[in-house]
This record gives structure tokens, C-alpha cells and sequence, in this order.
């Protein structure tokens, strides 16, 4: 029997595959737990239109992201740290001060999670910050670090 997967199921195939089954093992097991549906001309009609509209979502978000990511290039953000005698910093600026200054001074919603940091930041200067807006998209984000007595 000819089964098209509606979750990922081990062993098997991904959800949105069409699978060759055993009868027994697609009544007793994928159709009653609703792990897939029988694949009849209108339900592979129907996957065929769900893909295709994945795609096209697929597609939209990498375009926003490649728009976020070039609107973000030209941002600047400003921060301060402490410092003390000899310029030392006092602790470091984490991603979560990142992205609640982005907030508040570019109106910007940022992801602490998708901020990256290579090394802390623990001196005054201009630094590129590195944030993944999408699995193919990178954006950069200029951070001025300004030194506070």
C-alpha cells in the first residue's frame, strides 16, 4: 500500500514522502496513530500543492532576510561599559544587552540566540557584529562601544 507520510516516522521517511507499505503495517500502525494518509489521486494532489506552497513561503522569507540583512548593514548601535583605571572593563556586553539596545534605540526585534559573538566584548571601539537571520543568511551589524567611567 502506497502511503504519503504526514510526520517523520523512523526508519521510514520524513513527513511529505511517499512510501510503499505493507497493508497491515499502514492500517495498524501509520493510519491509526494518523502518522500518514492513503495516497489517493487527491490526497498526492494535495501534497503536490502543499509543496508548492512551502516552497513559495520558503522563498519569500530568504528574500526578507537578504532585505533585513542589507537594511541592517547600514544601522549603527551605540553602547556603554564600564571601565575602570588603564581602560580595563568591568565584565563584558553580552548578545541579550545586544539585541534590548537594538530595541530600544532601532526599533529592531533581534534574537539574543542568533547573535554571534566570537569573543567577548570587553573594550571600547567599533566592532562588527555577526547576526543569522536565516539558515543561508548572514547580516552585519555595526556596534560602537563607547568606554564609561
Amino acid at each position: 500500500m502506497k502511503v504519503i507520510l504526514t510526520e517523520d516516522v523512523k526508519a521510514l521517511g520524513k513527513a511529505g514522502d511517499l512510501v510503499e507499505v505493507s497493508d497491515g503495517y499502514a492500517r495498524n500502525f501509520i493510519l491509526s496513530k494518523k502518522k500518514g494518509v492513503e495516497a489517493t489521486s487527491a490526497n498526492l494532489n494535495n501534497m503536490k500543492l502543499k509543496k508548492a506552497n512551502d516552497e513559495r513561503i520558503a522563498k519569500e522569507q530568504l528574500e526578507e532576510a537578504k532585505a533585513f540583512a542589507k537594511e541592517l548593514s547600514t544601522k549603527e548601535l551605540k553602547l556603554g561599559i564600564r571601565a575602570g583605571e588603564g581602560g580595563r572593563a568591568f565584565g563584558s556586553i553580552t548578545s541579550k544587552e545586544i539585541a534590548q539596545a537594538a530595541q530600544d534605540q532601532l526599533g529592531l526585534t533581534l534574537d539574543k540566540k542568533k547573535i554571534i559573538l566570537k569573543d567577548p566584548i570587553k573594550s571600547a571601539g567599533v566592532q562588527q557584529i555577526q547576526i543569522r537571520l536565516h539558515p543561508q543568511v548572514m547580516g552585519e551589524l555595526k556596534l560602537t562601544v563607547i568606554e564609561e567611567k
